[in-house]
């Protein structure tokens, strides 16, 4: 059977680009099946994800719909999807944790779309709050682990920068006031060739797949 990658459209789909980008570094072989998304309410993604959502990987014999889930499992293929070392590996884990389960306020303020340029908008007293917290993590990840390259953890970009390419798409969508350490955090994902692929595929999807409350925020 072949293995599958459910992901959801490349323009607005943060956690299946997560997702996607678990599965290429672990160079792991599946057939990647996009679903243009309905806007909260996919019937086409319920039709083949246990949860309703993507990402969801079916992969020789394991189904995974959990972003985090996907990134160990990933892992498994590829042991540098996490740092080597046990101190910088647990922080990995935390700050991907962290990522996953909060920020809500900057998710919501500001949606991701790799299309357009919505800067000045979204920044709210919650959202400016959330952005902080993110350079935070992003300034002290890489002052304890990060000396030896332009991602968190060095050189290597691995499973938290998976984790953080979807915020740093939305700061340079919205350009809110960053710091100089956080905008080039921010050029150096978007510069990563697997980036600038998912940027591509975005790119060359079907504008009928755009929805307008994703085109046209308030």
């Amino acid at each position: 059977m072949t293995a599958k990658l459910y992901l959801g459209t490349a323009r607005y789909s943060s956690w299946s680009l997560r997702g996607w980008l678990m599965t290429r570094l672990a160079r792991l072989a599946v057939e990647e099946i996009f679903i243009p998304l309905a806007g909260g309410n996919s019937p086409a993604v319920k039709a083949v994800s246990p949860s309703g959502l993507v990402p969801f990987l079916d992969h020789q014999g394991a189904r995974i719909w959990e972003s985090l889930a996907i990134a160990e499992y990933c892992a498994e293929f590829n042991p540098a999807l996490w740092p080597a070392d046990r101190a910088a590996r647990a922080h990995a884990r935390a700050i991907a944790a962290e990522m996953h389960a909060g920020f809500r306020a900057l998710r919501l303020a500001m949606p991701m779309n790799l299309g357009r340029d919505f800067a000045g908008l979204g920044q709210t007293p919650e959202s400016l709050a959330d952005i902080a917290r993110v350079e935070m993590i992003w300034a002290e990840t890489r002052a304890v682990f990060g000396q030896g390259g332009p991602y968190l953890f060095g050189g290597t970009f691995n499973a938290a920068d998976a984790m953080y390419a979807p915020v740093a798409a939305r700061l340079l969508t919205y350009a809110p006031p960053l710091s100089a350490g956080a905008a080039a955090y921010c050029a150096a994902v978007r510069a990563h060739p697997l980036v600038a692929a998912w940027y591509e595929l975005a790119a060359h999807e079907p504008a009928s797949w755009q929805l307008e409350k994703y085109e046209s925020p308030a």
